[in-house]
């Protein structure tokens, strides 16, 4: 009490003295022994910033201090409990979708254009790849063509092409520049042998009915207008006239991710580490159990961290491309008793596929035995030499003398059941919805195949392009729908 009064006093002499303008630009701390018996702290009060300045300099080296300590009791990482992650996605969202590819992309922009009432729906996008250095979608050769034999296929190719033709009507911005796809149409030639002549006729039918344009060239006019081709063993070739060529991918997908942002789209970079659902047992007519489920969130986890944030929504996507079987697996789909519907995994894994470019580009679907290894992206040279160049020489005999300046390697999400795309929802997860096992043509499909997946999430079917073949149930019952014209 005594130590208090003292520095009270000193305090109460300090405002007279400000009060009559004779405050004292000096600071002196004294110890001395008080009536009390004990220590007294007495300091004189200064405007002088010398002191002040030492103490604050003092406290932040303190702090520092705290914060470098806090930060290495957690092993690999900088995060200190000081700062806040800008970069963690939302607590809740009606949608989110696993996959920032363009096909999730794409669904994003559906959702948020079909909405119907303005920023209504939170949709989330969560991309494990941050630089996009290993996404399919870039590493894609930029291809779209309508010649396939399946009509889902020609119509979605052809819904596509009309999109990217008119893409600034889609996907510009006010007050930035138009978009740049560099969609150069210039046809895809196939070449057929007397063998699977009567294939492609087939299939040109089908193509021509759904209002593609393609045309049937004999071996004499292939040569007439490509006259550097070799035609021998040539007994037919389809040309397709229009809605066929390259785009920049890159491009498609930065104007639908970049669109979709601008309409309310939250981005996350982060890998989905696990889900939290809910299971209802019940029991089919033939006495089967089957647990039904629900997801209820989401666990993401950031990246570089041990850092996770769980997302409660209401639906889920599936677009994870190569990888979206392996997500599949974390709600136990493909998990269970083989000869059960829970015991049908998703058919869809990823497959390495090789390109070799400069002013040409060129790479080959390889056979069965031959499938290279994906578990890097490396390119095997070697089949190059022995598998790719020899049929270029042969068909094209000026590439004899090619010289590769680049080689790429990326990802398919191969659907190893009958290489067609899955889109729908799951029959035992009833708010999973899937767009993923497109084998290749994914991409080019992209735009026609976001409307479709917003189509059947907020109206309940498909409204524009009916593509229930594609649904889950053709694997369930074992029916396939087998593209016959795979490149």
């Amino acid at each position: 009490m005594c130590a208090w009064r003292r520095l009270h006093g000193s305090v109460r002499t300090l405002r007279g003295s400000l009060t009559r303008g004779s405050l004292i630009p000096t600071a002196v701390t004294q110890l001395q022994p008080s009536r009390c018996g004990g220590l007294s702290f007495c300091q004189r009060l200064s405007t002088g910033g010398a002191l002040r300045n030492d103490f604050f300099k003092d406290l932040e080296a303190q702090l520092a201090a705290m914060r470098k300590k806090a930060a290495d009791a957690l092993p690999g990482s900088s995060w200190t409990p000081f700062e806040i992650n800008p970069t963690l996605p939302p607590e809740t969202a009606d949608v989110v979708i696993v996959g920032g590819g363009v096909v999730g992309w794409s669904i994003a922009y559906w959702l948020k254009q079909r909405e119907k009432f303005s920023k209504g729906m939170r949709v989330v996008v969560v991309e494990r790849d941050p630089t996009y250095s290993q996404a399919s979608t870039v590493l894609s050769a930029g291809g779209i063509r309508q010649q396939f034999s399946l009509l889902e296929n020609i119509h979605l190719s052809l819904a596509s092409a009309d999109f990217m033709r008119n893409i600034n009507e889609h996907l510009s911005i006010v007050n930035e520049d138009p978009v740049d796809l560099q969609f150069n149409q210039s046809g895809y030639l196939f070449l057929a042998s007397e063998e699977v002549a009567h294939i492609m006729e087939q299939n040109y039918k089908t193509q021509r009915g759904a209002g593609a344009k393609v045309s049937l060239f004999s071996p004499q006019q292939v040569k007439e207008k490509f006259p550097w081709i070799n035609t021998d063993g040539v007994a037919l070739a389809s040309y397709g006239l229009e809605n066929e060529g390259w785009f920049d991918p890159w491009t498609l997908l930065n104007a639908f991710r970049r669109k979709a942002m601008s309409m309310g789209v939250i981005q996350c970079f982060g890998e989905v580490a696990d889900f939290k659902y809910t299971t209802h047992v019940m029991k089919t007519g033939d006495g089967e159990q089957m647990d039904l489920r629900r997801i209820k969130s989401v666990k993401v986890q950031m990246p570089n961290s041990l850092e996770y944030q769980p997302v409660e929504c209401a639906i889920v996507v599936n677009a994870a491309g190569a990888f979206s079987g392996k997500l599949a697996e974390m709600v136990g789909i493909g998990l269970g008793p083989k000869d059960s519907f829970a015991g049908i995994p998703v058919p869809v894994e990823p497959r390495k596929r090789e390109g070799l470019g400069g002013n040409y580009i060129c790479g080959v679907s390889p056979e069965e035995a031959e499938e290279p290894d994906t578990s890097n992206l490396e390119v095997d040279h070697q089949f190059f030499e022995d598998k790719v160049w020899p049929k270029l020489a042969n068909r094209v005999p000026a590439f004899e003398k090619l010289k590769v300046t680049s080689a790429w390697a990326g990802f398919y999400d191969y659907n190893t059941f009958d290489q067609n795309g899955i889109i729908g929802m799951h029959p035992l997860i009833n708010n999973m919805y899937f767009a993923t096992g497109f084998s290749g043509h994914g991409l080019q499909h992209s735009p026609a195949v976001g409307r479709a997946l917003a189509e059947l999430i907020l109206d309940g079917e498909f409204k524009t392009l009916d593509l229930s073949g594609f649904s889950f149930r053709r694997i369930l019952t074992q029916e396939p729908m087998l593209e016959r014209n795979i490149v």
